[in-house]
């Protein structure tokens, strides 16, 4: 089987992270003395994106891009936009939970250390990927390399954290407007994982109506909804009038996330992934017209 080798920016931008990505969860598997369920969301984040910036590699180094069972047009851009926001956030969490205002001996501080600068490399790494694999004005691409689909996976990444926030029962079930917003949450999260799906196994030629058009009627629809739940869940949280505490309790503390700060994450998060919907609504229905 022959190997191919073109020396190329993307070529360098994977294998940088590539290298970085391992070299930040090696460090801190091996000297950072993690003790957090936390943790172990960095590491996966850190080991998720090397083995699958790995296989992309050897996938292209050995030419088996036209036997492998998914679309290899939407495959590789959509794994390195999920790596730069799984990297992104280790990038983030990482330092916050074992960095700021710890202990411990200077020797397991300076492993911590790495692995977070090792993280943030990483991540420009995939953002340099992504960058050099999206679309360009006139080019033949995949619609994941497009910026809607982009979008797509931002989308349902932030609906993932949403999800991490909202996971205890009592932030929803208490009205059936707060049951709604979830509702929201999880029909957008879904059809926008389906689009994704469709895309990387190339089943959207299949489908009994125009693609394009169904893109950009979700997107109308996801942005209706979640704007709703940008109103509807703020006044049902934070408005004394239907229950809501205004100001964050003194019986938060200074320390961890009570369910106050899970609800207001909640209300921005939302807010974030409007804007994405209200981007994606309108890069959307540009691809309609210029279909057409």
């Amino acid at each position: 089987m022959a190997i191919v080798l073109h020396s190329s920016p993307l070529l360098w931008a994977r294998l940088a992270a590539l290298i970085f990505s391992c070299v930040a969860f090696s460090v801190a598997v091996h000297g950072g003395n993690l003790y957090h369920g936390t943790g172990d969301w960095c590491i996966f984040c850190w080991a998720f994106s090397f083995a699958g910036t790995l296989l992309v590699i050897l996938v292209e180094l050995f030419g088996l891009q036209t036997k492998a069972p998914v679309s290899w047009k939407n495959f590789p851009i959509t794994f390195a936009c999920y790596a730069a926001l799984l990297c992104l956030s280790a990038s983030i969490i990482f330092p916050l939970h074992f960095l700021k205002g710890t202990g411990g001996s200077s020797e397991i501080r300076n492993y911590r250390i790495v692995s977070t600068v090792f993280s943030c490399l990483a991540t420009i790494a995939y953002m340099i990927e992504v960058s050099i694999s999206k679309a360009r004005p006139g080019e033949v691409v995949g619609y994941m390399a497009t910026a809607p689909g982009l979008l797509k996976v931002c989308e349902t990444f932030v609906a993932c954290i949403i999800f991490v926030f909202i996971s205890d029962p009592t932030l929803y079930d208490n009205h059936d407007a707060l049951r709604y917003c979830m509702a929201v949450y999880c029909i957008c999260f879904i059809l926008s994982a389906v689009i994704i799906i469709l895309c990387i196994g190339e089943c959207t030629g299949r489908l009994p109506f125009s693609f394009a058009r169904f893109l950009s009627g979700y997107a109308l629809l996801a942005v209706v909804l979640y704007l709703s739940a940008t109103i509807i869940w703020p006044i049902f949280k934070f408005d004394p009038k239907h229950g809501g505490i205004k100001q964050r309790p003194s019986s938060c503390g200074s320390v961890g996330l009570c369910i106050w700060d899970k609800c207001m994450a909640i209300a921005v998060l939302t807010g974030v992934n409007l804007v994405l919907y209200l981007a994606d609504l309108i890069y959307s229905t540009r691809l309609v017209f210029v279909s057409a």
